[in-house]
């Protein structure tokens, strides 16, 4: 399952990144997004870009591309 998949109040724990989210890597893991962190979704747009989630006591903001790439396990 991705992170784009999950709905307004689910639970994950990050699993991994996708084979076809190299790109984004870097990036996600810099922002905090390592593997074993866990965090909720706390906002959808209308549209479903981006998403909103909390995780390490911060809100983060990701476009759909990159939520795309994130795996997760839900909690």
């Amino acid at each position: 399952m991705t992170l784009k998949d999950m709905a307004v109040g689910e639970t994950g724990i990050v699993a991994g990144f996708a084979e076809g989210g190299r790109p984004y890597r870097k990036k996600l893991l810099s922002m905090g997004l390592t593997p074993g962190t866990e965090f909720s979704i706390t906002r959808v747009a209308p549209m479903g870009d981006p998403v909103e989630i909390r995780l390490r006591g911060f809100k983060l903001s990701l476009r759909r591309g990159e939520a795309e790439t994130v795996q997760v396990e839900l909690r």
